[in-house]
This record gives structure tokens, C-alpha cells and sequence, in this order.
């Protein structure tokens, strides 16, 4: 499974470059991207800095345009967050808009998503959003199933410790994102680094 972080200290854009960790951007931020590292464009909806939806794609646009779509795992559609019926109405007309990128499309899914809410046709990517209980919960982990039946990778949003890590891992997430390294780097990068390698070596197999 591949954590992807915001760029923030030198010693994490190295671990990205390397393959390490992959990068997460919002409209929001403004570092520049690591070479060669894989890029999840997150809508940055969960949040204060929302500037609607135009200011938004336009972002994405020109992030995709210039940083290759190769390097993208996805790009997240709008969304509200906490609210799956209207994630579903403010996804739809986005989901086809981020393909015609070129990157895949990711969905993210809320509480309540799981009772039909889901445009499994319209989506490259499952993303688990939602309240923390729900997406470490049964319904999320029976989307996260789904999709994988689906033949689509799942990504879990705000991973910050190794507990969630093997949850994500045990749902079959290929991605997760968190700001575990923006509160203490030096320290928590070595940490997260060494809890990738035991996933790795140990499986989570509940």
C-alpha cells in the first residue's frame, strides 16, 4: 500500500522521489510536485479553502497538464462531505470531466453510500471519505470489497496512525493519504516508514 503526503519537509520529498511514499495536492497547496513521485489530486472540499468547483477543475487541469497524466493515481471528483446523497449529485457531471484528462476518477464515498449511492460505472477509483466510524466501519469495508470484485482500486483518506494503516490494508486499499507527517516530520517519517515496511513483511490478514 503506497501513503501518499503533502511534500512538507525535504526528507519526505526525498522518500517520495523515491518511491517511498506518493505525493497528495489540493488546490490549496502550492509546493512543487517531487520528480517522479505518483500524485493523488485530492478537491480539497474537506476543508476551509473550497472556491467552487470552476477554480477547481481549472487546477486540475493545468496540474495534469503539467505534470503528465502518467504520474496521476486519481483526481477526486466534488464532493459533500459526510452527505452521500448529495456526493452523488454534485459527483455525476465531474466523474466523465476528469477522464476526459486523462487520470482516473475517484469517488468519494460517504456515509451511507452503500445503500445504491455508488456510480460504479462512472469510476476508476473508490475513495473511502466519510465520518471516521463509518469508514472503518462494515459498509465501508463491504465497498471497499465490491470494488475490488469490480476490478478498481480503493484509497482510505485521513490514515494517521498504524492502527488505520492496517485497517486500510485488511480492506485492500492500495492508497491512503493522512497528515500524520505535517505534526512532528523528522520524527513521524522514520515511524511511518518503518510501519510500511512491518505491512510488508507482516500482512494484515484479519
Amino acid at each position: 500500500m503506497l501513503y501518499l503526503a503533502t511534500p512538507s519537509s525535504p526528507e519526505i520529498r526525498a522518500a517520495m522521489s523515491a518511491g517511498d511514499l506518493g505525493c497528495m495536492t489540493t488546490p490549496a497547496q502550492g509546493n512543487h510536485l517531487p520528480e517522479r513521485t505518483l500524485i493523488g489530486a485530492d478537491n480539497g472540499k474537506f476543508g476551509k479553502q473550497w472556491r467552487g468547483a470552476t477554480h477547481w477543475y481549472d487546477w486540475l487541469t493545468t496540474t495534469v497538464a503539467r505534470y503528465g497524466t502518467n504520474r496521476f493515481l486519481f483526481g477526486v471528483v466534488p464532493d459533500v462531505p459526510f452527505n452521500a446523497c448529495g456526493t452523488l449529485i454534485e459527483s455525476m457531471p465531474w466523474l466523465p470531466r476528469i477522464r476526459q484528462l486523462g487520470i482516473p476518477a475517484a469517488f468519494a464515498a460517504q456515509d451511507g453510500s452503500e445503500v445504491g449511492l455508488v456510480p460504479w460505472d462512472d469510476l476508476d477509483v473508490l475513495f473511502l471519505a466519510g465520518s471516521t466510524a463509518w469508514k472503518i466501519g462494515p459498509a465501508a469495508q463491504h465497498l471497499a470489497h465490491e470494488a475490488q470484485e469490480r476490478g478498481l482500486p480503493v484509497h482510505m483518506g485521513r490514515v494517521n496512525s498504524r492502527r488505520r494503516l492496517r485497517i486500510a490494508e485488511a480492506f485492500g486499499c492500495t492508497t491512503c493519504d493522512g497528515t500524520y507527517l505535517a505534526y512532528g516530520p523528522d520524527r513521524n517519517l522514520p515511524q511511518l516508514l518503518t510501519w510500511l515496511k512491518e505491512m510488508r513483511q507482516e500482512p494484515t490478514l484479519f
